[in-house]
């Protein structure tokens, strides 16, 4: 029986997957693996029994992944899953910016009949919400993966004309966008021509503030900025100073902060770009699968801190993981503590100082073999998956 702790509240439809092998827990330090969303877990402790984290979502930043690859631990996530919902959002925002509809429903509901009826008060009002069309503007995506594929060639399908850039790009993510984006690799070349820029890319130290001052100067004067990213992306000082000079006429973001929500020219949710019935669906299945895969096969998808690895079922008589540090000699040093038994498949990965090595027996695996494996030095966990 595998014991799993939710952190938020999970998608019943996702946890229906659960099979009888599965049992819910309240308690985090009895778990096998852990379901999380948003839930900051930076200064939780692991127990030694915890095996993986489920993120049912895309950002980790709330999970210490890196510390847990020391441990053992594999931290999934679940990209794609909550993509659309994000991707419609983003045009959301970026259509309710351009017709001022926030500031128009606001007025048009203040209004009340007195000397003019309703009708001739909206009559003489009106204009001054006056929008434009996205029709034919100019698009800049940064970031072309899951999130920003969608929103590129959404764009496009809209009549817009599209700008991509990505430090990182995929020949996969590549493969997936519209012929009509054009693609640049120095993202100050984009800047001049934008009157929208939307941003899709994860937080981390290379990240955070891209969106600084050194881009304001380049970026086109009226310009909509929207941040459906993270909220530590944009240089919030720099930005300020964008807004006072026009350069930037709107910010349109799903983070709100002390400083943002004291902006004005700004639209502001409250980190709702998930937040769909079906978006939640969606990243608890994910999470589910790909968790349940990996505590009865060993196999590895989505992962944030250890290699993808794929062996299906196991059809022999055992099946064995090896979690360790990707140093030399290592998979000799394995596949000789295994020598009693014959091996009929093996597979080993590796991904940022660590790597990972899945072994099928012909035959049943023993205690001591499972002791030899753990004194190698690097070894960091041995999971009998199959024995």
């Amino acid at each position: 029986m595998y014991r799993i702790a939710t952190l938020n509240k999970i998608s019943p439809v996702g946890l229906g997957q659960l099979t009888e092998e599965y049992r819910l827990i309240d308690d985090v330090t009895e778990a096998d693996g852990i379901i999380v969303r948003s839930q900051n877990m930076k200064n939780m402790e692991f127990s030694d029994r915890l095996l993986c984290i489920a993120r049912a979502g895309v950002g980790v930043n709330n999970i210490p992944f890196k510390e847990c690859a020391a441990k053992g631990i594999v931290v999934f996530n679940t990209p794609g899953a909550n993509a659309n919902a994000v991707k419609e959002l983003v045009f959301g925002g970026m259509i309710a910016a351009s017709r001022n509809i926030l500031s128009a429903s606001e007025w048009a509901t203040s209004l009340r009949p007195g000397e003019l009826t309703v009708a001739k008060q909206v009559e003489n009002g009106k204009s001054q919400f006056k929008g434009t069309e996205i029709k034919g503007k100019t698009l800049g995506v940064i970031g072309l993966g899951g999130i920003g594929g969608l929103v590129a060639n959404t764009a496009v399908r809209l009549g817009m004309k599209v700008i991509g850039y990505d430090a990182y790009l995929s020949v996969r993510n590549a493969l997936n966008l519209s012929n009509s984006i054009r693609i640049v690799t120095d993202m100050k070349e984009m800047l001049p021509e934008l009157d929208y820029l939307t941003v899709h890319v994860h937080a981390n130290d290379e990240t955070n503030g891209m969106i600084n001052a050194e881009v304001f100067d380049d970026l086109k004067h009226g310009c909509i900025l929207l941040n459906y990213a993270r909220g530590s992306i944009v240089d919030c000082a720099a930005l300020k100073k964008a807004m006072e000079y026009g350069i930037v006429a709107k910010y349109v973001t799903d983070f709100p902060d002390e400083d943002v929500i004291r902006m004005e020219n700004t639209i502001v949710t409250p980190h709702i770009g998930a937040s769909t019935d079906d978006a939640e669906d969606n990243c608890a299945e994910m999470a589910v699968s790909q968790m349940m895969d990996y505590i009865e096969h060993g196999n590895i998808k989505n992962s944030v801190n250890f290699p993808a690895i794929d062996m299906g079922c196991c059809r022999t008589e055992s099946r064995i993981a090896v979690m360790h540090k990707n140093i030399p000699q290592m998979i000799g040093q394995i596949t000789n503590t295994v020598t009693a038994h014959n091996i009929s498949n093996l597979t080993n990965r590796s991904r940022d100082g660590f790597a990972y090595t899945m072994l099928d027996l012909d035959s049943k695996i023993t205690d001591q073999t499972i002791h030899d494996l753990e004194a190698i030095e690097g070894v960091i966990r041995v999971r009998i998956i199959k024995a």
